[in-house]
């Protein structure tokens, strides 16, 4: 008997797993001798050494079937399964090489992969302003990220800028130790861990060196004039409504914008709305700005982030009489 743990960082576990688990039940049922068991973001094989190192192989076919495709169906699931060797991956993965976005470090591919993020690509080649509203998890910034670094890839901008709100959920800046960058990072970490999946470290270093690719806090787009850009506006439910005007009216000739957010996680001070809300509805009929409602069924994240999303959801609307419950999560 031998064991193996395969590690599955690198691809989104939900998509190997299948929904309910279907796709680790055709693995199973295509090596019925070994025992399969998965946790988390592992596969532990045990079994005889030909059935362990057999399974491997398909697994790592698979694996690598995902990290370039993105999504893998259980009809592609079982073809791979069935197939001899690297050229099986191969002829499944060029199927739609348009949808991808970006090559990323290695190889890898970014691609939208849900529908709604489809469509939030689709609104962005079309309209210079797209708002990309959903819950935590659907790939919001993600998908944005990777447009804003296809166009720049593409010449199509001369420079990205990224930037948040650094309002404070639950702590005060005043707190955090060191000086006004070091407090204000960890508000923009997210924008620093999509760029890592898309751009190598030494040319995603030398683009943040030579401002090629800004991040900054959303105070220190004030007073300036954003031409030849793509920017995005990431947590915009934590804007004011002076705020969100102020980052519209930056944009200049030749420039793109995407602002993300999520309207049921506001962290502004309970006597202040968000200006997101109130954009959304007085933009929504202007021509060349789009407007894309992402869901649950567009999370990307562990299976249980769908879960609370949706039993958050039911609670709020089971409670209307608090309206203001949900205002800081």
């Amino acid at each position: 008997m031998t064991e193996t743990i395969i590690n599955l960082e690198t691809v989104n576990p939900i998509e190997f797993f299948g929904v309910n688990n279907g796709k680790l039940d055709i693995l199973k049922k295509k090596f019925p001798l070994l025992k399969i068991l998965s946790r988390g973001t592992q596969i532990k094989l045990s079994g005889s050494p030909e059935q362990v190192d057999q399974a491997k192989e398909k697994i790592d076919l698979l694996i690598a079937y995902l990290e370039r495709n993105g999504q893998l169906s259980e009809n592609y699931f079982e073809q791979i399964l069935g197939g001899d060797d690297q050229e099986t991956v191969d002829a499944f993965v060029e199927r739609n090489p348009s949808e991808v976005l970006v090559f990323g470090p290695n190889g890898r591919t970014v691609r939208a992969r849900t529908q709604n993020q489809k469509k939030m690509v689709q609104a962005a080649d079309k309209n210079d302003i797209v708002f990309a509203i959903g819950p935590a998890g659907t790939g919001k910034t993600y998908t944005a990220v990777a447009l804003a670094v296809r166009a720049l890839k593409n010449k199509l901008v001369k420079k990205i800028i990224l930037t948040r709100p650094a309002v404070e959920a639950g702590e005060s800046l005043g707190f955090l130790p060191g000086d006004l960058k070091e407090k204000i990072d960890p508000y923009l970490r997210p924008l620093y861990d999509a760029l890592d999946d898309m751009i190598p470290a030494d040319k995603l270093g030398y683009y943040m060196s030579t401002r090629v690719i800004e991040i900054a806090p959303l105070a220190y787009m004030r007073g300036r004039t954003l031409d030849n850009a793509f920017i995005i506006l990431d947590e915009a439910q934590n804007t004011t409504d002076l705020q969100l005007k102020m980052f519209l009216t930056r944009i200049g000739a030749n420039a793109k914008a995407i602002i993300t957010g999520d309207l049921s996680q506001v962290d502004l001070p309970k006597n202040q709305r968000s200006g997101l809300e109130k954009g959304i509805r007085i933009l929504k009929n202007i021509d060349g700005i789009s407007h894309i409602e992402l869901d649950e069924e567009d999370v990307v994240r562990h299976r249980l982030v769908k879960a609370i999303i949706r039993a958050y959801d039911k609670d709020h609307k089971e409670q209307p009489e608090q309206p203001n419950m949900y205002h800081r999560r």
